[in-house]
């Protein structure tokens, strides 16, 4: 019998699916994309916060491309602390990279090609998740949507902490593998693992794209 720490990742997908997890939810209807904290502190070298995303920030500008020619909506998400991060609370205190996001930091900027366009919603939180102590809930029940995609950064952090609460708030989780990343590879795999799980489907940008391909030959 194979041992639990032994076993292989396509052995640990059987064995989740045996036992209920990992059911598909698929797309819906009315969907929105969000980008979440796409910015320079994870794509300078010389930031604490580097994490080697390169790829993904091209995965993401794809799908931005593709989502805005979909014609459906399209949200921010970024951080923002008063000097000092008295808004931060424990969080800032915990994570002292955090200091990027200080208001005026040119690292808390838009990565390239990810800035928001004149009309796109943006997010401005201070916690992990894009919906704690803000409104996007209520925007995106205003909107009428019901699938939330998402991108950005970091799979383990602020992409896992709002799929999660895209969950529990009761809009459909959709995490596009090659449009997050993380610093670490394991990190990003485990996280991505778990959120296909438990919270949300994940796919591959391609699906994505074919996905909202459909949507643009309806329109």
């Amino acid at each position: 019998m194979t041992s639990r720490a032994a076993r292989s990742g396509g052995e640990l997908a059987d064995d989740y699916r045996r036992a209920g997890f990992k059911n598909r939810l698929g797309f819906g209807s009315r969907p929105a994309l969000v980008v979440i904290d796409f910015c320079r502190a994870y794509l300078d070298p010389q930031s604490p916060l580097y994490a080697g995303v390169e790829d993904a920030r091209a995965s993401c500008r794809r799908g931005l491309a593709a989502a805005r020619g979909a014609g459906i909506p399209v949200l921010h998400t970024r951080v923002e602390f008063q000097p000092g991060g008295a808004d931060g609370g424990v969080f800032f205190r915990k994570v002292g990279a955090l200091e990027c996001f200080v208001r005026g930091n040119p690292l808390g900027a838009y990565g390239e090609g990810l800035a928001p366009a004149g009309d796109e919603v943006v997010v401005v939180k201070q916690y992990a998740s894009g919906f704690f102590g803000t409104s996007l809930a209520s925007t995106l029940t205003s909107m009428g949507v019901d699938t939330l995609i998402h991108t950005g950064v970091s799979t383990s952090g602020c992409v896992r902490a709002t799929a999660l609460d895209a969950c529990q708030h009761g809009f459909v989780p959709i995490v596009v593998r090659d449009a997050c990343g993380d610093r670490d590879p394991q990190i990003h795999e485990s996280n991505l693992f778990d959120l296909d799980a438990k919270y949300a489907d994940v796919v591959s940008e391609q699906e994505v794209l074919d996905y909202l391909s459909t949507l643009t030959a309806g329109n």
